[in-house]
């Protein structure tokens, strides 16, 4: 592919994927060191989940209220101050001195860190060809981040602390701000009404189009399951008869790292005007993945056939959605991302309290359960719109 005739160098888009990987890691670094926070603060379980909770709720409100500023003001300003705000939250983590400190960070972490959606609508933009192709590569980066997130914040946890994680992660934010700002020209606004038209406008998209509600909607349940496994893993794995060390469990990162630069063929096939078929294969994908850990529930095998399984058909059914809701107005792209990323993180949010409660209520069996709730509810939708064509990807 040559880049330069898209509008975008190879060295921008690198950066661009590199950064959003980088940013939006921070709301996953929780996960896997949430026994270290229990430890720190003398916390239960329970406790301590809702750090993950807050996390991914702050990405969420900041993904409707602050995004959709893509299309009225300078993107390359927005992303850069969401950018700094970012580096003073993971500074102030480092250093927090309580749960309820933790907590407040966490929330703030995720709410800046919605810089990544400001990325991605920047690149659409300034793709003048290969625009699925260039959008994809990005996106690669971002599955990459949330993946690489729980190997890197488990190890540096195990061998350094777990206030080392934000603070590195500080220093890698601003060294790819700084990048950010030097690459990327400034990108004008196209929406000249006031925030709060800017917000109705936002919602009117949901009714605008029928194709963004359905994305919208299977995004966020497959998200919520795939969210509700990772976080209640950790939980699983370090107690019996696993009993592993935070280090190990994030090696299972690996294995979804590997399924998830995997994820791009499916995209592929949904350029070709496959869609709905891709997204059958995947949410199949994370049912049987499901099944093989609840059937075979301590088994480290089981286990590493799941990861890949379920990262695979989560992260490729994102790509596929993502793909799709590019092919509407390209005038209202900060917005139509807007609603399908706020869905799909409150989607998140929640499967990770359901999960959480589930798992304090019945342990791994109940966990399971519901994930196949999730997952199944992402299959019905799905075949509820299974026979309505969907637009072939430019």
């Amino acid at each position: 592919m040559n880049v330069k005739s898209s509008g975008l160098t190879a060295a921008q888009i690198a950066i661009m994927a590199i950064s959003a990987g980088i940013c939006v890691a921070n709301i996953y670094y929780n996960q896997p060191i949430l026994p270290h926070l229990a430890r720190s603060f003398h916390a239960s379980e329970n406790e301590v989940g809702r750090v993950a909770v807050l996390a991914q709720a702050g990405y969420g409100l900041g993904l409707f209220f602050l995004t959709p500023l893509g299309d009225k003001v300078n993107r390359k300003r927005l992303m850069l101050l969401l950018q700094v705000l970012l580096i003073i939250a993971l500074l102030c983590m480092t250093f927090a001195n309580s749960l309820l400190l933790v907590s407040i960070m966490s929330f703030l972490i995720g709410l800046s860190a919605v810089s990544v959606q400001i990325i991605v609508p920047m690149a659409a933009t300034l793709a003048r060809e290969n625009r699925g192709r260039i959008v994809g590569i990005i996106f690669t980066g971002i599955l990459v981040g949330v993946l690489f997130a729980r190997v890197f914040s488990g190890f540096i946890a195990e061998w350094l602390g777990w206030r080392y994680v934000y603070g590195i992660s500080a220093g890698m934010v601003t060294v790819v701000t700084i990048a950010l700002q030097v690459s990327l020209p400034n990108v004008a606004s196209e929406f000249t009404g006031t925030y709060g038209q800017l917000l109705a406008s936002t919602v009117y998209q949901i009714r605008r189009f029928a194709l963004l509600r359905q994305t919208a909607l299977l995004g966020a349940l497959v998200f919520g399951a795939f969210c509700s496994f990772w976080t209640t893993l950790t939980f699983h794995l370090s107690g019996p008869p696993f009993r592993y060390q935070t280090g190990t469990i994030g090696l299972f990162g690996l294995l979804a790292i590997g399924a998830a630069l995997m994820a791009p063929y499916f995209g592929k096939l949904a350029d070709k005007g496959n869609a709905n078929q891709v997204r059958l294969v995947t949410i199949s994908l994370i049912i049987v993945s499901v099944l093989i850990v609840k059937v075979f529930p301590f088994s480290a095998t089981a286990f590493v056939l799941t990861v890949l399984l379920l990262d695979l058909g989560a992260q490729s059914t994102q790509v596929t959605n993502t793909a799709l809701i590019y092919t509407l107005d390209s005038s209202a792209h900060s917005r139509i991302n807007t609603v399908y990323m706020t869905t799909y993180f409150l989607g998140g949010a929640i499967g990770t309290f359901v999960g959480i409660q589930c798992w304090a209520w019945g342990g791994w069996p109940t966990v399971t359960w519901q994930l196949l709730i999730w997952s199944c509810l992402a299959l019905l939708v799905l075949l509820l719109r299974v026979r309505q064509p969907v637009s072939k990807i430019a």
